[in-house]
């Protein structure tokens, strides 16, 4: 396979002998092992001489192998290149991943095999979700047994999900916070509280009066080393956020020597803090402080109904009412990796026992960075056990903390391909507040501002016949993923939100009326902005009782329709498409003049005419029957007077001369 990328290894076998390159190689090799991934990248690069103007793959397959020699120089080159790109990945830099596993998947070592996998996971990262389909349907036929099928399957769910989503994208508004918050390193888990902006951090510090050099735009790179190391911190900032003099400083808090700490969660008052907290490669930790008056006393790691040495429990988040605390764990009793967990939080600040959200929420993966909204009893979580756009996915649901919802994607642009994760509300509701993702970057999350907007669809509901507003009748909106039902008032309004501009569908029905469908496509929501207002009219009927199709036509003396009667009883169509249960009977009438024998013969073929014209278009022949009546039924005499001075009624026999159709069953 052809990648655009320069390995320059035109004397190959010199990789073997020459010093410098095989202590690099070495050196990389220890940085992966650690998983220092960004470390070893840098030197993998530098034992495969791959430089910034690298343009192409030059393979040393063109030479003979020959020598054990030889086949050690193949071995350790195909190594390095997989383990490039394992690295790439792990440090979720999926653009130089994609390179480096583009050309992996060639080498025929099965060691390698699981390379396709990751090809096609980083084509989905870099949204180029076709591609990614492509890959994960070879490494499943490749790989029939493997267990990364079932998860290549998932992807491919996810990235036909994700095209969708990219078709019909949600109305979002994001922004990226500027970069005094998003410095170099990670920069995520914010919350606001009390005018203050509380973020985690791995900024960069100065270590024995020497600041870390780390990847920028202006290509300058320094391995991190344990002599000047990113350390996951909090900090915080007040006042305007995007002001260029903003003061962004550590949180003044005295935590244990070498703790990282990181997604910090307020009490309501904003005196009791919690987060996460780890030293290098331990347990990860929930961990409170108290402050009184400026003052915050040292973190205590919360008790055995939250941690423990067997397992981690991360990212606290406290409810709006103070009475929940809820964290994400690997802790035994879940459903997966990392579940999420609530405790309830007594008065005095002590902890009840762990609860499991349960399998509505938590799947065989990881669930992360619960946001619970006590108003509208909606949970935000990330997850990456379920389809979506790609990495940890926001995902909805509405519930008690016991019973729930099935939980909802919150689509495109809330989430990306990459990692998506640690939402917070700055308003009641729940439509605005902050994010954390690595959509726009090559290495590390950052925050955004997130605002969502909704459509509006309203009007007024009335009855065709009196025009009058018409109360308790239900409407139903529906689209390719939900259902909203709403019961008019005395006012007839109907009201209803959605998050995009996907085609949806209105349903109006009443007892004693005919029900109405209307179809919104894309092309009239996208001209909408924000509101379509369109008000509508149900007619009424009564069971058995006809009413009358005015202006259907026949040819003279014959039961052919005339081509404008054919207009007329199109009315129908829509009345049986939207009223699919509903049975009608199509009848006909004559006027007085010809024998009774005749009228009701034309009679009856005039009805069949109607019920074979609607047959034509598609309305099923079991929903309609015909009846003809002739003379039978006037409505208005044909003649007028009495003896002598009785004459012909033209305009009796016109009316006379009518088609109905009736409702016989609803």
């Amino acid at each position: 396979m052809k990648k655009t990328l320069l390995i320059l290894l035109i004397a190959f076998c010199g990789f073997a002998h020459a010093q410098y390159v095989v202590n690099y190689k070495r050196v990389a090799d220890t940085y992966f092992e650690n998983g220092d991934y960004y470390a070893a990248s840098t030197f993998y690069k530098k034992a495969l001489k791959i430089t910034g103007d690298s343009a192409q793959a030059v393979l040393p397959y063109g030479k003979e192998r020959k020598t054990a020699t030889d086949e050690r120089v193949i071995e350790d080159y195909e190594g390095s290149i997989y383990n490039l790109a394992e690295s790439s990945r792990l440090y979720r830099e999926f653009n130089e991943a994609e390179k480096y596993y583009g050309v992996a998947i060639t080498f025929s070592n099965t060691r390698f095999r699981k390379a396709l996998f990751y090809y096609a996971e980083s084509l989905r990262a870099n949204r180029k979700f076709t591609q990614a389909i492509t890959a994960f349907s070879q490494f499943i036929q490749k790989n029939a047994g493997d267990p990364l099928t079932k998860d290549a399957q998932k992807e491919i769910e996810s990235c036909k999900f994700a095209i969708e989503e990219m078709r019909f994208p949600r109305m979002v508004q994001i922004k990226k916070m500027p970069g005094h918050i998003n410095g170099l390193g990670s920069n995520y888990a914010p919350v606001k509280i009390n005018g203050d902006f509380y973020f985690t951090s791995s900024r960069p510090v100065a270590v024995g009066s020497k600041k870390d050099i780390v990847k920028t735009d202006a290509g300058e790179v320094q391995v991190s080393t344990k002599n000047n190391p990113f350390i996951n911190n909090l900090y915080k900032a007040s006042g305007d956020l995007t002001a260029a003099d903003v003061s962004v400083k550590s949180v003044d808090i005295t935590f244990p020597k070498n703790l990282e700490v990181a997604a910090p969660s307020f009490s309501p008052d904003g005196n009791t803090l919690y987060f996460t907290g780890w030293i290098d490669k331990g347990n990860y930790s929930i961990y409170s402080a108290r402050r009184t008056g400026e003052k915050w006393s040292d973190p205590l790691p919360l008790g055995l109904e939250v941690n423990s040495r067997d397992f981690n429990s991360t990212q606290p988040f406290v409810t709006g009412d103070g009475k929940y605390l809820l964290f994400s764990s690997d802790r035994s009793g879940g459903f997966g990796r990392y579940d999420i967990w609530f405790c309830t939080i007594r008065e005095d600040g002590t902890l009840g026992q762990p609860v499991n959200l349960g399998a509505d929420i938590n799947t065989e993966d990881d669930e992360r960075a619960p946001y619970y909204n006590v108003r509208t009893k909606k949970l935000l979580f990330s997850t990456d056990g379920r389809v979506g756009l790609g990495g940890l996915d926001f995902f909805e649901a509405e519930g008690d903390l016991i019973t729930w919802a099935k939980p909802k994607n919150l689509g495109y642009p809330f989430n990306s391909s990459k990692d998506d994760v640690y939402f917070t509300a700055t308003d009641n509701n729940g439509t605005r507040g902050f994010i954390s993702s690595d959509r726009e970057s090559s290495c590390c999350l950052e925050v955004f501002e997130i605002r969502k907007e909704f459509l509006t669809v309203k009007g007024i509901l009335t009855d065709c016949k009196t025009k009058k507003p018409l109360a308790d009748a239900s409407v139903t909106l529906t689209n390719v993923e939900s259902e909203q039902k709403m019961t008019t008032g005395t006012d007839g309004v109907y009201t209803f939100q959605v998050d995009s501009k996907r085609p949806v569908k209105l349903a109006f029905s009443k007892d004693n009326y005919f029900t109405i469908t209307k179809t919104y496509p894309y092309e009239e929501l996208a001209k909408a902005d924000t509101l379509i207002y369109k008000d509508y009219c149900l007619s009424p009927f009564k069971l058995g009782i006809p009413i009358t199709l005015d202006n259907v036509y026949y040819e003279f003396d014959s039961a052919d329709l005339t081509e404008p009667s054919k207009l007329v009883l199109d009315f129908l169509i829509p009345i049986m498409e939207d009223n699919p249960e509903m049975e009608i009977e199509l009848s006909a009438h004559t006027d007085n003049i010809g024998t009774d024998e005749y009228n009701l013969d034309l009679s009856n073929r005039r009805a069949q005419s109607c019920v074979d014209y609607l047959i034509s278009k598609g309305i099923a022949a079991n929903r309609m029957t015909s009846k003809g009546y002739g003379e039978s039924m006037p409505i208005a005499p044909n003649t007028i007077g009495y003896g002598r001075k009785k004459k012909d009624n033209p305009a009796g026999r016109a009316k006379n001369r009518r088609t109905e159709f009736k409702v016989t069953k609803k």
